[in-house]
């Protein structure tokens, strides 16, 4: 494994993270209700400030960043670590936002589908068509939980479709290559699922006993939790996974490749940069450090991505 190197500490449950141009990288601090930029020597300024709980982040069509704000946990420290804990007091829903990177400007795009309350959105990604899809994971309460959802949406606030419910904490969302498959990552159970795409928003969905229609990719044994993913160029899913520490790299075929490990139990986004996207950024979040390391294969470019 090539060496880790430290980009930035300090930061406040780092998500999200968005490789660009000029060498900085664009995320979000949950903890922290911002978006923050990264500069190549280390050093952070804030784009904006969303209120909530700022999760997953992606560049739309337009240049302007789209949000999963998940509308914002408690949060406490445990064992030296930063951890969520449940919703927020002023909890009312979760949102997609978009914010303009010049000004800093937050607009609401969508808190619901028809009369379904957007509960805890948490990860996007962008088609060539200029949509996106993303996930729900949904709210832990003491006693019960939300099942979640995966939606596809338009960016200028005039089409949300329900794709795919129900679904146990789906996490991380991504695209094979020929973005012919949806690919999302269940957080509770570390299984990896996808979806065939027939059109924009529409998904092949298997019979049963498949619980929402997706084909199991891969699922991992022992205590592992899946959070966000990436795909590479090669359309092996780069999964990030918490309690494990590591970052688990799966072939679309459902063959574990390698697992790369973090010094953090809580390695929880992985985005692909540089002028070849070999080089990976990782949040560690539990300690608020950005890592990067050199990486076995470039990453897939993102549409839209800079």
């Amino acid at each position: 494994m090539s060496e880790l190197r430290v980009l930035a500490s300090g930061l406040r449950f780092p998500e999200g993270p968005v490789a660009m141009k000029d060498g900085s990288v664009v995320l979000v601090e949950i903890e922290r209700q911002t978006i923050t930029r990264v500069k190549p020597d280390g050093t952070t300024e804030i784009v904006a400030k969303t209120g909530g709980g700022p999760n997953g982040l992606a560049v739309g069509p337009d240049g302007a960043f789209y949000v999963c704000n998940n509308g914002g946990f408690n949060w406490h420290v445990e064992q030296g670590m930063l951890r969520p804990s449940g919703p927020a007091a002023d909890y009312t829903s979760g949102r997609i936002e978009r914010v303009d990177p010049a000004t800093g400007a937050v607009t609401t795009l969508y808190d619901r589908c028809g009369d379904a309350m957007l509960k805890g959105p948490n990860d996007i990604v962008f088609d060539a068509h200029g949509g996106f899809y993303f996930t729900d994971l949904g709210k832990a309460r003491a006693r019960d939980r939300d099942w979640g959802a995966i939606y596809y949406a338009l960016p200028d606030g005039s089409k949300i479709v329900e794709i795919v419910q129900p679904i146990l904490t789906p996490n991380g969302i991504g695209l094979s290559p020929d973005g012919k498959v949806l690919y999302a990552a269940e957080t509770e159970t570390a299984r990896l699922w996808a979806w065939d795409i027939t059109a924009p928003g529409v998904l092949k969905k298997q019979p049963f006993p498949s619980p929402h229609g997706g084909r199991l990719v891969m699922g991992l044994g022992g205590y592992q939790r899946f959070d966000s993913l990436a795909v590479d160029a090669t359309g092996n899913i780069c999964v990030a996974t918490l309690i494990n520490g590591s970052i688990s790299v799966i072939s679309p075929g459902g063959y574990l490749v390698r697992q790369v490990s973090m010094p953090d139990l809580f390695a929880t986004n992985i985005c692909f940069g540089g002028p070849d996207r070999r080089t990976a950024y990782i949040t560690l979040s539990g300690t608020g450090r950005l890592v990067t390391m050199d990486w076995w294969e470039p990453g897939l470019r993102l549409n839209y991505e800079a």
